[in-house]
């Protein structure tokens, strides 16, 4: 499996258009990609401009149809919205362990 935590900083002003955009990614991500088993997407508690995605995905294979999909591409059209790069940390799955708790694998 290999997971994903992206950290985004969105320009306020373009937050209602960004929300849209990664509304239709996550949700076509879980839907409509067999290989996506998670896609959450989380605001700060402090800062309300910067915002979490937490994506786990089965294998790099998953990853890169993710990228192709047609939800990502409304995603990367709305990159203008963030208020600069994204921060991607690639993780690796601890806990929970058993491959059933993932779904579709």
């Amino acid at each position: 499996m290999l997971a994903i935590w992206v950290k985004v900083r969105v320009k306020p002003a373009e937050r209602e258009r960004f929300l849209k955009a990664i509304d239709a990614d996550a949700l076509g991500s879980e839907r409509d990609e067999a290989g996506c088993l998670r896609f959450n997407v989380l605001q700060d508690e402090k800062d309300e401009n910067v915002y979490y995605f937490y994506e786990v995905y089965k294998d790099q294979a998953a990853l890169e149809a993710h990228r192709a999909a047609p939800h990502y591409a409304i995603w990367r059209a709305a990159a203008d919205t963030l208020d600069g790069p994204s921060e991607p940390t690639r993780l690796k799955t601890v806990f929970p362990a058993e491959r059933a708790y993932w779904g579709k694998m």
